[in-house]
């Protein structure tokens, strides 16, 4: 049975994410780093369909990255696919943004990509195949928000990742990008209505995506039916204007 590590897999996308590849028959490593109701309620969902773990990890830990994988070769003795969604954002005004809240989203969301695709990258060049998909974002490309500039500048980093990532591994891995606009997570749900509704002026669909929506597409770019479909990055964002 295929194994797949979905990072950040507590809730919102990450979560969608695991349970689409449950479904699909994978084993599901879900990783969190602080949420750990959030963790359990994703392995419950997952168990419906196939088997599954919880891992503790901050992908922005090397050591722990290690310890991870180590774990998840222990439990499973593969890992077929990488799913990169772990993430965060601090948004604030330009002048009130902590330098330390930057460093954190970068060590997060672009540094705690590298680790833990290099280590994952690794163990899947001993077979000579695999797929690691990065959850980039349309805000890494051109939909750009102040209040998130250092979350756009971390996910215009992950597309630069995965364009060197996908060189360094070829041809045993393929790397590929998504890149969501607006999705309706829990956290987006508390923008407000109006927000909603005026934002989804912008997009061509006329509404946000459901996570299952995106994680339709992660699995199909993951899957033996996208083999050759390397080094991409796709917009999930329903026709969104910029």
């Amino acid at each position: 049975m295929k194994v797949v590590l979905v990072t950040g897999a507590s809730k919102g996308i990450g979560k969608a994410i695991a349970i689409k590849f449950a479904k699909e028959g994978y084993n599901v490593v879900i990783n969190y780093n602080t949420d750990l109701d959030g963790a359990s309620k994703t392995l419950e969902e997952v168990k419906k369909y196939s088997d599954g773990i919880t891992i503790k990890c901050d992908v922005s830990n090397e050591l722990e990255v290690k310890e991870m994988v180590d774990e998840v070769i222990s439990t499973y003795g593969n890992i077929d696919v990488l799913v990169n969604n772990a993430g965060i954002a601090i948004d604030s005004a330009f002048d009130d943004k902590k330098i330390s809240d930057f460093k954190r989203i970068l060590d997060v969301n672009l540094i705690g990509t590298f680790i833990v695709s290099r280590c994952v990258g690794n163990i899947m060049m001993e077979n000579k195949k695999g797929s690691i998909v990065n959850i980039s974002s349309t805000n890494g490309i051109d939909t750009y928000y102040e209040y998130s500039l250092d979350y756009d500048a971390s996910k215009a980093g992950v597309i630069s990742l995965t364009h060197n990532l996908a060189s360094h591994y070829a041809p045993y891995i393929r790397v590929n990008a998504i890149c969501p606009g607006w999705v309706m997570t829990d956290m987006n749900k508390e923008l407000g209505d109006e927000y909603i509704k005026e934002e989804s002026k912008n997009i061509k669909l006329g509404r946000f995506a459901e996570p299952s929506e995106i994680a339709n597409v992660v699995y199909f770019v993951s899957s033996d039916e996208a083999s050759y479909v390397n080094d991409s990055i796709i917009r999930v964002d329903g026709g969104e204007t910029a």
